[in-house]
């Protein structure tokens, strides 16, 4: 067995206590659609140091309610979806970190734990991710008077694939992939961190597109995939950000997807700062991209969510 030292054991607790002391709710009732049982297939928390928290093999998708001190609420919600590939979840980084963030500016925040891409325990793991993140929409958007929210102020950010699954919420909304209910699942704004855009070979992140397609998808996967070419004049505004030196997820995948809102004349804001490499989340340390929780939060003024 595996050895677990007594500082992960002490930040695992602290993690729990932070992540599960709010409210935490299965987001499907009943059986998945599209599930296969699969017995042997149990999800992983690892800690591989400090402050790294990390989700793998997710079974049962959850959403983790984190709400603004009282009196502070201003009826604005985010969905969070953790980035990690498509093959883990950087829960605390991109998830816990930023719903608390988000909490100090009076935005009701919610973590979902997301299945990743997985033939074991979907019929159509292209879709599984999705299908997550759209009933999360609805479940939010249906219980907004209990959670003190706006149903017209609900929006997504997602960090890296999970930028990748935020956008494809964005742009596949109304797609068919589960037997749904007339609720909406379209956010109302879209923050994207250093996202996977694209599944196109120059200039996706091959991890994510190999973990979401496969390793050889047809170009008609490749093309309903790659979220910028899947905009238009119905997608939800969009503040982007990432780093020029980003050796990860390339640049181009934000251009790209702010040029396309850009071209049906949708708010957004694009942000490339000099450095920050990737997977920098809240940026605590002091470089220029640490600015963004701020722009962000006069951009959400601007387009009227705060």
């Amino acid at each position: 067995m595996k050895k677990i030292s007594i500082c992960s054991i002490i930040l695992l607790i602290l993690i729990s206590i932070s992540a599960f002391g709010q409210e935490k709710i299965d987001i499907w009732s009943g059986k998945i659609p599209g599930a296969i049982e699969d017995t042997s297939y149990k999800e992983i928390d690892l800690i591989n140091e400090p402050g790294r928290y990390r989700i793998m093999k997710v079974k049962n998708p959850t959403l983790t309610i984190f709400t603004p001190p009282h009196g502070k609420g201003n009826g604005t919600a985010l969905l969070i979806c953790p980035g990690g590939g498509y093959s883990h979840l950087a829960y605390n980084k991109e998830g816990v970190n930023v719903a608390e963030w988000f909490n100090s500016i009076g935005i009701t925040a919610f973590v979902l734990k997301y299945r990743l891409p997985s033939d074991s325990i979907m019929t159509d793991k292209t879709i599984g991710p999705l299908m997550d993140a759209q009933k999360a929409m609805r479940v939010i958007r249906s219980n907004a008077e209990k959670w003190n929210i706006n149903p017209n102020k609900i929006g997504v950010i997602g960090f890296s694939a999970g930028g990748h699954l935020a956008s494809t919420l964005c742009t596949h909304y109304n797609e068919k992939v589960y037997n749904s209910d007339t609720i909406s699942a379209k956010p109302d704004f879209s923050i994207l961190g250093y996202p996977v855009i694209s599944m196109e070979t120059d200039i996706t992140h091959m991890g994510s597109r190999e973990n979401l397609l496969g390793i050889n998808p047809a170009k008609k996967e490749i093309i309903k995939f790659s979220n910028d070419q899947q905009v238009n004049e119905n997608t939800p505004p969009a503040f982007l950000f990432a780093a020029e030196d980003d050796h990860t997820v390339p640049i181009q995948n934000s251009i790209n997807y702010f040029m396309s809102l850009r071209k049906f004349k949708i708010p957004s804001e694009l942000h490339i700062y000099q450095s920050g490499g990737h997977g920098f989340g809240l940026a605590k340390k002091g470089g220029t991209e640490s600015d963004w929780p701020k722009e962000c939060e006069r951009w959400l003024k601007a387009i009227g969510m705060l």
